[in-house]
This record gives structure tokens, C-alpha cells and sequence, in this order.
């Protein structure tokens, strides 16, 4: 996955799909799952940001170490975050046989980060914590 270059404010998401289980218990197939509107799913990777031009950049300080003319302002979105999106502005890719979306980052509604205390609670059970 280190070669895949994420560009600009993309966001890769790895989709959760697969069958729906309903409050009343009913199973939904993932084609139902697929015509909601908003969709959720893993962030795998992100993309470097939105580009800003950089103000320490000067083409007449010749004598000044060059630096890029360009800089780029961080996203919100960290891999491993479960983000929530508009599924209407999601594309499809496959990668190695596997089914990626690319979303831009506007399209994300809001992200849940997993805590320490989650990521401990999935490692040990909670009659060992």
C-alpha cells in the first residue's frame, strides 16, 4: 500500500459492505445498503491536503535556501478513522483486488477516531482489563 500516492484532498476509504442488520432484525442486502444516501467506512489513507502557497517562498532572495512554492494545509482525516460521507460523491477503484472509494475530503460529514480505551477493548476482552 506504501506506493499508492494519494493526491491533493482525497481521502481512500475501504467501504463497509456487506449485509445490514435492521433494528427489527432484518438482514438488508448490500445492494440496499448502496442506494443510502450517506455510507461509512475505514480510512486507509489520505492525501497530503489542500494546496496553499507558501509564504517564505521568494524568487529574488537568490542567497536563501530554496523551498517549495507550495505548502499544504493537513486534513481532518487520519487512517484507521471511520469516516461518514456522501455516497454520491464517491469513486470507485479496485486496488490489488480489493474495492477502494476515493472521496474528497469536503464530502466527509463527520469521522469517529477510535480511543485508546477502544483500541485496548478490542485486543482484550473485558473480563481482562
Amino acid at each position: 500500500m506504501e506506493s499508492l500516492i494519494i493526491v491533493g484532498d482525497r481521502v481512500l476509504i475501504a467501504p463497509d459492505e456487506g449485509e445490514q442488520q435492521t433494528k427489527a432484525g432484518l438482514y438488508l442486502p448490500a445492494s440496499v445498503a448502496e442506494s443510502e444516501r450517506v455510507q461509512h467506512g475505514r480510512v486507509v489513507k489520505v492525501g497530503p491536503g489542500y494546496v496553499v502557497p507558501n509564504p517564505e517562498y521568494s524568487e529574488d532572495e537568490t542567497w536563501k535556501q530554496t523551498s517549495s512554492i507550495k505548502r499544504y494545509l493537513p486534513l481532518q482525516a487520519d487512517p484507521g478513522d471511520v469516516a461518514y460521507f456522501m455516497r454520491k460523491e464517491a469513486i470507485t477503484v479496485t486496488y490489488r483486488d480489493a474495492k477502494y472509494l476515493i472521496i474528497p475530503h469536503s464530502a466527509i460529514l463527520f469521522l469517529v477516531r477510535p480511543t485508546a480505551e477502544d483500541i485496548l477493548g478490542t485486543i482484550l476482552p473485558n473480563d481482562e482489563l
